[in-house]
């Protein structure tokens, strides 16, 4: 085969759906650039899910949790500072939960890179049902003893 006949052969418009085709060892790869619908998806590591379904559900069930965690250690009050307590010890402990949070927040987002839809919805509810839960209090309600005012929302 002739340069020429290999250049006639190579498409030059990009398919309709955008999706291209990257090689990964021997692999080829598809690479989306729009949403798209299935479970055949490659989330956070290559070759990740795959093309088993069930796979697919545990990396869905990996994004929600981590959304849950991110609105968690949004609203979590783990570390207090208390009289009496050593201030660098409580500002290093939260200063390790805020890399905690900002690393799951990256993971999602890269988790939603992936461009698969499935991926995008579960992400989304995560962090909804995570805000419910955490942010509002609204299932789980805690009143401080001897104070009827609530926290006020940054909303």
């Amino acid at each position: 085969m002739t340069l020429t006949e290999v250049m006639e052969a190579v498409p030059t418009e990009t398919p309709y759906n955008s999706t291209v085709a990257a090689r990964l060892g021997r692999r080829r790869i598809p690479l989306h650039t729009t949403m798209y619908w299935g479970h055949k998806a490659y989330v956070l590591f290559p070759c990740w899910p795959g093309d088993n379904a069930a796979m697919y559900g545990v990396a869905l069930v990996m994004v929600f949790t981590m959304a849950v965690l991110v609105e968690w250690l949004s609203f979590t009050d783990m570390v207090k500072l208390k009289p009496g307590k050593n201030d660098v010890v409580v500002g290093v402990l939260k200063t390790v939960i805020y890399g905690v949070r900002t690393g799951l927040s990256y993971l999602v987002m890269l988790a939603v890179m992936s461009f698969n839809g499935g991926v995008f919805v579960v992400a989304i509810v995560g962090h909804v049902i995570g805000f419910l839960v955490f942010g509002t209090q609204a299932i789980i309600r805690r009143k401080k003893a001897g104070s009827d005012t609530d926290k006020a929302s940054d909303l």
